[in-house]
């Protein structure tokens, strides 16, 4: 691993990087294949040198897509008890609060845990796909992953399988659960999105863009 070089004095802004962490200023530099570039300040992992990683991303967003319309195309938990069952999906369970004052509640739901990590991945795979195989990148691609990286505190798929959890703790001594598909779908995609957010190099990402893509 190999760290940046001191913090530097203002000069051609296209040459500095900023440590996403404490803003620390620092001179860009290629770095060798499978390097990390640490900030010397604050220590987080700035610029990583690894030319699979944009495929891999790329994957793991394709996959975490396909995920997510499953985790709402399928059944989420059956619950039986004294005898009688139910199965909900995640959409029926936003639907639920539509006809009630708590009406706001299903918008915030479908937002959060539907809507905008369905809206992240789309603008990563508009935006980073062509990187993949060397094209031009499309117009609107640093739009696209600006709304990307502006969504990500917002993309709440995994605050709801943990909300989930532990009403399960509370649920399980007085009904039978059983998980549907779509449970083990919202699961797979919480680890599907940590892996990719731990693979993004962000500035890799920009720096290609800002290079080859038209403005928009």
């Amino acid at each position: 691993m190999k760290p940046l070089p001191d913090p530097l004095p203002l000069g051609n802004l296209d040459d500095l990087v900023a440590c996403p962490q404490c803003d620390t200023l620092y001179a860009a530099q290629t770095l060798p294949e499978n390097a990390r570039a640490h900030c010397k300040r604050c220590g987080i992992v700035m610029v990583t040198a690894r030319p699979a990683a944009i495929a891999q991303v790329l994957s793991l967003a394709i996959t975490a897509f396909v995920l997510m319309i499953a985790a709402i195309s399928f059944p989420f938990l059956d619950l039986t008890a004294a005898g009688r069952g139910n199965s909900t999906s995640v959409l029926s369970a936003i639907f639920a609060f539509s006809d009630t004052l708590a009406l706001p509640l299903a918008f915030a739901v479908a937002g959060f845990i539907i809507v905008i990590p369905l809206m992240r991945l789309m603008a990563i795979i508009y935006a980073i796909g062509p990187l993949v195989s060397g094209t031009r990148p499309r117009r609107g691609a640093r739009s696209a992953f600006r709304l990307a990286e502006r969504l990500r505190p917002w993309s709440m798929a995994e605050i709801f399988i943990v909300g989930v959890a532990v009403a399960l703790v509370k649920v399980a001594g007085v009904a039978t659960i059983t998980f549907g598909p779509a449970f083990w779908a919202f699961a797979g995609l919480v680890v599907i999105t940590a892996l990719k957010d731990q693979l993004i190099c962000r500035y890799s990402i920009w720096e290609a863009l800002d290079t080859r893509a038209p403005r928009g």
